[in-house]
């Protein structure tokens, strides 16, 4: 297996006045790329991108919520970390996840470095659960960690251990609120490190009430694999009936895409109000700033109504964005990057020097403070197991109410599953000067794969996977190799 060559190196990335730099993230929750989902941030493109660098080519690695957080938190692909779904069973926020994966953080490396920690908002789906709250994990000096899954109003936090019920006050202007206590409260000769992570655009899409309605008459964009009818030449949850979704279905897409930006406007307003009091604290020129999500969303492509944790490019692409000291402005990158490179860019961004080992993911530092040409180009993985319980199954949807290989099955969605046991396959994504395509191999009964050149199918409409299977393809070793990858040996060309 063919390594890539890197300049990978460890930066000490000083001011003039010698302190380390400071590092903030923005994550968002199931906030796409591919469907206009960074459009309706002005201030966030004004703030960030333009004055940084756009990753066009950014993927998690699991297109899960539980997840992909604990993959951008340890650096680790999830047959790794273990996190396999948003369940305890499934690992997230396990005792497995507390008591060995937890103490891995780049938040744990920071914090022992001298930074000073904080985190508010959405952590893992299984956040509060058993512990009620009162566990803190490692690396955080202040903690406001949301109780489960995304939601806007009727929400517990977790302040340093001890439960607040909110009711009315919409949660992302509590993280907004929290992080600026913070940042007034920072003693300028402590580098530090915040996560502002928000629930939105995650369901349920609840505007804040003065963008209720801002958007209105958005619809999803009807792009060619929009609704589209893939005559069984897709994997088996794409053929569950309807094939195509009735016109009643597609009113409702329609409005949560209005719904979905319009929680992100704000979002909007959260950036811009930390930026601003960065610069007004003479903070901002020493600090990193990045702007991503946990994964992508679908909204009606192939027949399927909305979710993610599928391998095709709505769900897996994401919006990355950074700015920073030595970070030139307005530049894209086309190299691929993927969640689990995100730890050990932070710890480069800190200065801290690790053990390659210690992730499977690379730093982009070295190629986004640079104006060198891009010229990093690589082989990921894209892993995901299917879920199956027989439960979340609406009584409506008759036929399915035994049916213990599926979940998540909703009346209003036509009874289309959003998720199976046989929904569960690695692929190789491979972007490079000459390449741009995935190839997944499913574990299901069919043995089924799929491969796209998104370079001649950009919307993935044609299932070239005759081109691969059968015929011992290095495609095939390399998924295999990668399948089983941990530190080095998962950079791949």
């Amino acid at each position: 297996m063919k390594l890539l060559v890197f300049l990978i190196y460890v930066s000490i990335i000083l001011v003039a006045d010698g302190q380390k730099s400071n590092i903030l993230l923005f994550l968002t929750d199931d906030q796409d790329e591919l469907l206009g989902g960074i459009v309706p941030m002005e201030k966030t493109q004004r703030l960030i991108a333009n004055k940084g660098v756009v990753f066009t080519n950014s993927f998690v690695s699991t297109p899960l919520c539980c997840p992909s957080r604990s993959s951008l938190l340890t650096g680790r692909y999830q047959h790794n970390h273990g996190t396999y779904n948003n369940s305890i069973n499934g690992g997230c926020n396990s005792r497995q996840w507390q008591t060995i994966h937890e103490n891995n953080t780049f938040a744990v490396h920071l914090q022992n470095d001298g930074y000073r920690t904080f985190y508010a908002g959405k952590y893992l789906n299984k956040y509060g659960s058993g512990m009620n709250g009162s566990h803190v994990p490692p690396g955080w000096d202040w903690w406001i960690g949301l109780h489960g899954n995304s939601v806007y109003y009727n929400y517990t936090l977790s302040i340093n251990g001890t439960n607040h019920h909110f009711t009315d006050k919409y949660l992302t202007k509590n993280i907004e609120y929290y992080g600026l206590e913070f940042l007034k409260s920072h003693n300028v000769d402590q580098p530090f490190l915040m996560v502002l992570a928000t629930p939105a655009p995650h369901e349920p899409f609840t505007p804040e009430d003065k963008y209720k309605g801002h958007f209105s008459g958005q619809k999803v964009p009807r792009t060619p694999n929009f609704n589209y009818n893939s005559a069984k030449t897709k994997h088996w949850l794409t053929r569950m009936l309807p094939e195509v979704l009735p016109d009643n279905l597609i009113s409702k897409l329609d409005q949560f895409q209005e719904m979905r930006w319009e929680t992100l406007l704000s979002v909007d307003d959260l950036v811009e109000s930390l930026i601003e009091e960065l610069d007004k604290k003479s903070l901002l020129k020493n600090t990193y700033v990045i702007f991503t999500s946990d994964n992508g969303f679908h909204l009606g492509q192939f027949g399927l109504p909305w979710d993610k944790r599928q391998m095709y490019e709505t769900d897996i692409r994401v919006p990355l964005v950074v700015r920073g000291p030595n970070i030139p402005e307005k530049k894209l990158m086309r190299s691929a990057v993927v969640n689990v490179d995100i730890a050990g860019t932070i710890l480069d961004m800190a200065g801290i020097p690790y053990d390659l080992e210690m992730f499977d993911g690379i730093s982009f530092l070295p190629i986004a403070n640079t104006s060198l040409p891009d010229t990093r180009f690589r082989s990921i993985l894209i892993e995901y197991r299917g879920e199956g319980n027989g439960k979340d199954i609406d009584t409506q949807c008759s036929n399915l109410i035994a049916d213990i290989s599926v979940k998540g099955c909703h009346f209003e969605a036509a009874c289309k599953c959003q998720d199976a046991r046989n929904n569960t396959y690695n692929c190789v994504r491979k972007i490079s000067e000459h390449d741009n395509f995935i190839y997944c191999e499913f574990d299901d009964s069919e043995n089924f794969c799929e491969y796209y050149s998104l370079a001649e199918d950009p919307f993935q409409l044609n299932n070239q996977a005759h081109r691969i299977i059968g015929s011992s393809h290095p495609l095939q070793t390399t998924l295999m190799h990668l399948s089983a990858c941990r530190g080095t040996n998962c950079h791949v060309s």
